[in-house]
């Protein structure tokens, strides 16, 4: 039985010529009307998740850069939230169902979450929040610690659920570019989202869709450490060593995705803000109302300075 490998992994690629970037927080305000709210809430954030986010930082950053322990989180917090539309409106979601949910995590789509969901499921239980919670606080986490990578507006006080959503609300890597889109749209995604969301896979290895020997493992850009657009022009004009997911190629040659796709080239700062964007209305899919949550964005790290980080690394970083 061919397993279904799902298009949003974990994350990240790399500029040619990189803005200084500074601490990204945007706000997140709800463009469409599916799903969640927006714009209110924000109460003070517990001070646990400062110690949480110590105890995620030592969890996904090695010499510098962030590791697969980070990208697991990323595809995790995608898996949860993402498995959503936007007529389910305040159910499902975020809801902690990837690591609660009887078989869930068993999904062929889900296929190396295990030990990553386990983990913050563990973490969670221990300091006393909700698994909800701790999965998109670890993915917000995961990626700011990837040099480069935005702090994304981040709200506590999920419930968790163990009622599995739907089948077919996650994108298959070998599905048609136009049913991609059309699953994005149902989300509340417009091509420059679904672009900008595509980007996570700068830090991305892929390890189901082809096990051939010498190809399991490959990573979709050339920097899968770091938190920049390398990914974009790499899909394109992919170099030895770089596996691009069929959905990427396909969506990269779109002709409404596409378009926005290119414009992330060599554009850091661009980047680092749509995806921010288009990751806070991801982390409260399901959702009914800010109201009352924390925001807990400055319990996350801050924004490394990417520039900074590839010289310490004396990483030689080539123009077009």
């Amino acid at each position: 039985m061919r397993v279904s490998n799902v298009l949003l992994l974990a994350a990240t690629a790399s500029a040619f010529s990189f803005p200084d970037v500074s601490p990204v927080t945007n706000l997140f305000r709800r463009k469409d009307g599916g799903g969640g709210g927006g714009g209110g809430g924000g109460s003070k954030c517990d001070p646990k998740w400062k110690d949480i986010s110590t105890i995620l930082t030592a969890k996904f950053l090695t010499n510098g850069i962030c590791n697969p322990d980070a990208r697991a989180a990323i595809r995790a917090v995608f898996h949860d939230c993402g498995a959503w539309e936007s007529k389910l409106g305040a159910t499902g979601g975020c809801d902690g169902s990837l690591a609660l949910a009887p078989g869930e995590i068993d999904r062929g789509e889900n296929q190396g979450l295990g030990p990553i969901v386990a983990y913050l499921k563990g973490l969670a239980q221990q300091k006393g929040v909700s698994v909800a919670d701790m999965i998109v606080f670890a993915g917000s986490h995961a990626i700011v610690t990837c040099p480069g990578g935005p702090r994304v507006k981040t709200f506590i006080g999920r419930k968790d659920s163990n009622i599995p959503p739907p089948n077919g609300l996650l994108p298959d890597v070998n599905a048609p570019a136009a049913d991609l889109f059309k699953l994005f749209q149902n989300k509340g995604y417009d091509e420059v989202g679904l672009a900008a969301l595509l980007g996570a896979h700068s830090t991305s290895n892929q390890f189901n869709q082809n096990t051939t020997p010498g190809i399991q493992g490959q990573p979709q850009d050339s920097t899968p450490g770091v938190w920049d657009v390398r990914y974009y022009s790499e899909t394109l004009n992919p170099p030895k060593n770089i596996f691009v997911f069929p959905s990427d190629s396909k969506l990269a040659n779109f002709e409404r995705v596409g378009k926005e796709f290119k414009g992330f080239i060599n554009n850091q700062g661009k980047w680092s803000g749509k995806f921010a964007d288009a990751m806070g209305k991801m982390e409260l899919f399901g959702v009914a109302s800010t109201s009352g949550m924390q925001d807990c964005t400055d319990s996350l790290p801050q924004t490394t300075n990417i520039k900074r980080e590839m010289k310490a690394m004396n990483m030689f970083m080539p123009r077009n």
